[in-house]
């Protein structure tokens, strides 16, 4: 019965030639479907300028936006390399379990009868196959051309007839170097061998070889033209009576074709109410494998071990395949988006995920207008906030971020900075984390850097610590350093020059906390406690649900046995404490919508405000932010200002420095991290009358 739904489908759909009767694409403005025409244009302005031939983006079914270089279009076919991986072996294992010809966790012995007394291949899974843990090695030697290779590994490239062919070179030859499943091993040969498998648990169907299965089950039925596909570099190669095609490069895509099988996966393997794959299937093939890596079965996936992102800028849900070149098909089933992109390398100095992240999915991601709505009702306080004019923003301290701050008892402004060199004249040399000192009124200040030998770090990105919270008190810095597993305390008692750093660190959620500011040397402070936010997260790169409160004596700010953490509330709204970090509640609520802030107290108008950027993208050039109030450090919060996408980038951190509040309260200045800076915007903040 299965089989002749298949084929009437198959009938109902496109021909060879692509004739009438294909479902075809609808097309609808960016604005239309949540996107920043302007973003759009952007993305693909660089991109040409990065060997980019195609960029096709599809959001809520409708392409939204489409680019060619000269020579290109939608249905033309474009090298796809290792997307192979996805679109022919994971792709063609999706069908074989959808079948029950096959198990991902089968032992590939089954399917191979010359592994069945070997110890070492005989414990090979088909899933270690299709994420890469098989142990298997890689038939490549660092950046050395294919052409150049000796022995197995340059024959594998030279696709010769058996018993040199690929597929059994890979079965023979390509020695087991790790434990199946102990880790990631980008692995050419085994994909050949998932291919072999697939082959085998074929033996005897009516598709008994990748390229006709996929032709009938998916291709066919999609509306894809034969020109417009190709696998196996066009080829087959008969080893032990089955017909192979190649499952780790050798094919070709249009872009339509691409974003047609994204389609099919984004819907779960439905087409069009026609149910190809089950969606159960497409669900243990498209999520973590629970492996090392990020791999699903033969596809790529965002959400890895510990958290960790393949793609940073995007949410954890997305999966694509991926090729030399950075070809690359993008899904974000939570964005209901698809991405495709064809070209060259898009930028020789980053490595192939951190480029493809940085330069196609980031800025892709940064036209998506999210949903999102403010957490919490209007403050009964502040209405609003009037903001300066773009044009009016001072910006310094080109190239660093971050910039946590404090009022110092030297009347200037303490702060550190990342990824950077800091205010001019520049830090020899690009530091993680540095320290400076401002001084002067916010239109007019100045900003020095502090040398600090026992202070500084190195290390881009995720990869060095950074200061995600300082604080001045009884003249004492203390700052609090995220990326350190998962956040560690630093002081100095000569104003940033020298640092001491503690012998312990938060190792339980606390990823990125900041201190709550007072005024001057912790002036006015509400009592003798130092309060610290943070996401309820381990890391600053993961969005949480909620933020989490601690508390700590002021004189005892470097005891680690001296922190309580917020628990709630008592009825009468009075706050709960418990020594116990394992006990913790959340001070403030939003699911997905926390990351990193920095609180400072408004005197003038006796309220808290937190600064929260929104997570998501790269907010130093474009993303939102809120700004939420309470009457106490604990809440209840309110939101005074909220924008899903400010009108100029809100920056990874962002603040409100109480030095430069007025009196009164109501005129406030923002620091912010924008344009990958050090950025000041003046806001009138809008008092509810009496």
């Amino acid at each position: 019965m299965r089989t002749m739904l298949i084929m009437l489908l198959a009938l109902s759909a496109t021909s060879a030639s692509g004739g009438e009767g294909r479902w075809a694409w609808e097309t609808a403005s960016p604005e239309s479907q949540g996107m920043h025409p302007k973003a759009l244009e952007s993305a693909w302005s660089e991109l040409k300028e990065r060997q980019t031939t195609a960029l096709l983006v599809i959001r809520h079914d409708r392409i939204v936006f489409e680019r060619y270089a000269d020579g290109f279009e939608r249905h033309k076919p474009h090298y796809t390399a290792s997307m192979a991986k996805a679109l022919v072996g994971g792709l063609g294992l999706m069908l074989a379990m959808d079948d029950e010809k096959i198990g991902p966790d089968d032992p590939a012995a089954k399917y191979v009868p010359q592994w069945r007394d070997d110890p070492k291949r005989g414990a090979i899974t088909i899933r270690h196959l299709a994420t890469h843990t098989s142990g298997l090695e890689d038939a490549e030697e660092g950046d050395i051309p294919h052409g150049r290779l000796t022995g197995w590994k340059g024959d594998f490239w030279k696709r010769l007839d058996p018993p040199r062919d690929p597929f059994t070179l890979a079965r023979d030859e390509a020695p087991v170097l790790d434990e199946p499943g102990e880790r990631e091993r980008y692995s050419n040969p085994g994909m050949a061998m998932l291919g072999y498998c697939l082959a085998s648990s074929l033996r005897g169907a009516d598709d008994p070889d990748l390229r006709s299965l996929l032709k009938r089950r998916v291709m066919e039925p999609l509306g894809v033209a034969k020109s417009e596909w190709s696998i196996g570099y066009g080829a087959t190669t008969v080893v032990d009576g089955l017909p192979l095609a190649a499952t780790w490069g050798g094919g070709a895509y249009s872009p339509d074709a691409l974003a047609r099988v994204g389609r099919l996966l984004l819907r779960k393997g439905d087409w069009e109410g026609q149910r190809l794959i089950d969606p159960a299937v497409v669900a243990v093939a498209l999520k973590p494998s629970g492996l090392p890596g990020h791999s699903g079965l033969g596809w790529w996936v965002n959400a890895g071990p510990g958290g960790s992102k393949l793609w940073e800028s995007a949410p954890a849900d997305a999966f694509g395949g991926a090729g030399a070149g950075q070809q690359l098909l993008l899904v974000v089933p939570s964005l209901d988006l698809i991405v495709v992109r064809n070209g060259e390398r898009v930028d020789p100095d980053l490595d192939f995920d951190a480029g493809m992240d940085r330069h196609v999915v980031a800025p892709i991601l940064r036209a998506v207008t999210a949903d999102r709505a403010a957490p919490y009702s209007p403050s009964p306080v502040i209405k609003g906030a009037r903001w300066a004019p773009p044009e009016s923003i001072i910006r310094r301290a080109e190239g660093s971020d971050n910039w946590p701050m404090t009022w110092g008892d030297d009347d200037a402004l303490y702060t550190a900075y990342g990824d950077g060199r800091g205010f001019e004249p520049f830090a020899p040399r690009k530091l993680s984390l540095g320290f400076a000192r401002v001084v002067g009124p916010p239109d007019d200040f100045r900003g020095v850097n502090i040398p600090s030998e026992s202070g500084e770090r190195l290390g881009d990105g995720a990869k060095g610590e950074k200061a995600s919270g300082i604080l001045m008190v009884d003249g004492v810095l203390y700052l609090w350093a995220r990326n350190a597993g998962n956040a560690r305390l630093a002081w100095s008692a000569d104003h940033g020059k020298t640092w001491t750093w503690s012998d312990w660190r938060f190792e339980t959620s606390f990823g990125c906390p900041t201190f709550l500011n007072f005024g001057k040397d912790y002036a006015g402070a509400r009592d003798e406690y130092v309060y610290i936010y943070s996401p309820d997260s381990p890391s600053a790169y993961e969005a949480a649900d909620g933020m989490v409160l601690a508390r700590v004596p002021k004189a005892r700010i470097a005891e680690r046995g001296a922190y309580e953490f917020f628990r709630g509330t008592s009825p009468d709204g009075a706050p709960l404490w418990t020594a116990d970090i394992d006990r913790r509640e959340a001070v403030f609520r939003h699911p997905g919508g926390c990351g990193r802030s920095t609180i400072s107290h408004n005197a003038g108008l006796g309220r808290y405000l937190w600064c929260q950027t929104l997570p998501g993208g790269d907010a130093r050039f474009r993303g939102g932010f809120g700004i939420y109030d309470a009457p106490e450090p604990w809440g209840p919060w309110t939101t005074v200002d909220f924008a899903e996408v400010w009108d100029v980038g809100p920056g990874e951190t962002c603040g409100l420095p109480t030095k430069w509040m007025s009196a009164d309260g109501e005129t406030v200045h923002l620091v912010f991290s924008g344009d990958d800076g050090f950025s000041v915007r003046r806001a009138d903040l809008i008092v509810v009358e009496d």
